[in-house]
């Protein structure tokens, strides 16, 4: 089975929990889970599958704990060509910077080559007060092409 990288951004802890139940969902499916809380980029896997939870917080920006992964992601010049990744991103369609925090990450990414396996989800939780619902219900759709 797959190695999968879960990377978390969050401000008040609420995608932590879309992210372990996705942990969970993928576990039960034979998967090797690692969640970052802090990502940083030396940790990371670049074959395995990065799955990108993130909100966005105050006017479009990234939570604090994931702006330093992006700030690295930034300063480097690696070919991320290898790289497969998904984002599942959070936020609240009440604001006019709707889940733009994320983007700049995927942003980064695709300048780095990195490649998206998937339609990214944009959970509202206007729509979906419980994410973890929506999320799971995205991650059903497309978890068994996971290799």
């Amino acid at each position: 089975m797959a190695k999968i990288e879960i990377l978390v951004g969050t401000t008040q802890g609420g995608t932590e929990y879309v992210a372990d139940d996705m942990a969970a969902q993928l576990t039960n499916l034979g998967h090797q889970i690692t969640i970052h809380l802090s990502p940083n980029l030396t940790d990371l896997d670049l074959n395995s599958l990065w799955i990108i939870v993130c909100s966005t917080h105050g006017a479009g920006d990234l939570p604090d704990n994931i702006d330093p992964f992006y700030q690295q992601l930034i300063s480097t010049n690696e070919d991320l060509s290898s790289l497969k990744y998904a984002l599942c991103a959070i936020g609240d369609s009440s604001y006019d910077t709707f889940c733009q925090g994320p983007e700049k990450i995927i942003s980064q990414l695709d300048l780095l080559h990195a490649e998206a396996i998937v339609n990214k989800i944009q959970v509202d939780v206007q729509m979906d007060p419980v994410p973890e619902d929506a999320a799971l219900a995205w991650l059903s759709e497309w978890q068994t092409d996971i290799k």
